[in-house]
């Protein structure tokens, strides 16, 4: 594999997909292999919800619901993190924006301090293996918020807010689109791939 044009540089990527898409997974790879700090929206969410702060009683149903995190309570949630990361080795964000209105406010905020994102990968799966993979996630992990009625909605809410940011940054010329309805090894290599193309 060449080396890719980034290394040794401070790199960002945004990584967005529907639920079940492999955000998690790639994330913690992809993270490892660019050397920057994995910043997963979901993730940090629910560590809110588990610990009963304040903020996790406020978006607890909301969640369970599969509902829209209010974007001023995500953004500040998040962007001191991704603000810190870029100022270090870069990040890998995920989960985050979920909708343009987020993207905007956040790329306002990142601008400010050249932090914004240098690429933007999509994780494209076929929506009935979405939702195979998000219900068998549900009987390992026991995660509360993926049953049949969550996923349904979930990804409803996906269709409606959260892809057409996949016109918004094809449009600013940073979308990678991925087929993520492989093997993991071969969708993280592909990006991977796609990633050496950024300079």
């Amino acid at each position: 594999m060449a080396v890719p044009q980034w290394q040794g540089y401070a790199m960002n990527v945004l990584l967005i997909g529907p639920p079940g898409s492999g955000k998690g997974t790639q994330g913690d790879r992809l993270a490892e292999r660019l050397n920057v700090a994995h910043i997963a929206a979901g993730d940090l969410l629910r560590d809110e919800v588990e610990n009963g702060t304040p903020l996790g009683e406020r978006v607890g149903e909301l969640m369970r619901k599969g509902d829209l995190v209010p974007d001023a309570v995500i953004i500040s949630l998040l962007m001191p993190r991704v603000l810190a990361a870029a100022d270090r080795n870069g990040y890998l964000l995920d989960g985050f924006p979920r909708s343009v209105e987020q993207a905007v406010e956040a790329r306002k905020l990142a601008e400010m301090a050249s932090a914004g994102p240098d690429a933007v990968i999509y994780l494209d799966v076929p929506r009935e293996e979405l939702s195979r993979r998000i219900l068998a996630r549900a009987d390992v992990e026991g995660r509360s918020d993926d049953n049949p009625e969550t996923v349904r909605n979930r990804l409803k809410v996906f269709d409606e807010a959260t892809h057409p940011l996949v016109e918004y940054y094809r449009e600013r010329g940073l979308l990678h689109v991925v087929n993520a309805d492989q093997d993991e090894d071969a969708v993280t290599a592909e990006i991977m791939s796609a990633l050496e193309s950024v300079g």
